[in-house]
């Protein structure tokens, strides 16, 4: 049960596993860490992170029966969440900081295809560019390491 107003909603690709999100993010970046880019076999992800307590599974219980997860062995503290039917991965749970993670393209659509509470939602940086596979041509920011806490590289 949902405690909070959500501000953003989200699910994997074939539904199964849904969760809500009450809070603005606590950071909301484009990742090109290497962990992400293995991860998501893409060049880069879009996170946000969230105190845990923000966010709330909201698929049928139990969850078990829907979720699957991997814990990197490199990063025991961090737990990642994907859906046992189609295999997306939508959340990682960080237990050292008790943060949330979410990538932005799990979050729900509207009819024209535009991520529902998008002026929330958009990353204000890049983040770990440094191992980036590609350039970005765009007006964010860039960072060798996390947002504001590292170097920036622009």
């Amino acid at each position: 049960m949902i405690d909070h107003v959500p501000l953003l909603q989200g699910s994997c690709f074939c539904q199964a596993i849904s969760y809500a999100v009450s809070a603005r993010p606590i950071l909301s970046a484009y990742c090109h860490c290497t962990s992400c880019q293995r991860l998501t076999s893409c060049p880069f992800v879009h996170t946000m992170h969230f105190d845990a307590s923000a966010f709330t599974w909201t698929h049928p219980e139990p969850h078990e029966f829907r979720l699957d997860f991997y814990d990197n062995i490199l990063k025991p503290y961090k737990r990642r969440y994907r859906c046992k039917t189609c295999g997306v991965g939508v959340a990682s749970h960080n237990y050292n900081t008790n943060r949330v993670s979410i990538w932005g393209a799990s979050l729900d659509r509207d009819e024209d295809g535009k991520i529902v509470g998008w002026d929330i939602a958009k990353p204000t940086a890049h983040q770990f560019y440094g191992t980036r596979m590609l350039d970005v041509n765009d007006e964010l920011t860039k960072w060798q390491g996390y947002q504001s806490n590292s170097d920036c590289l622009d």
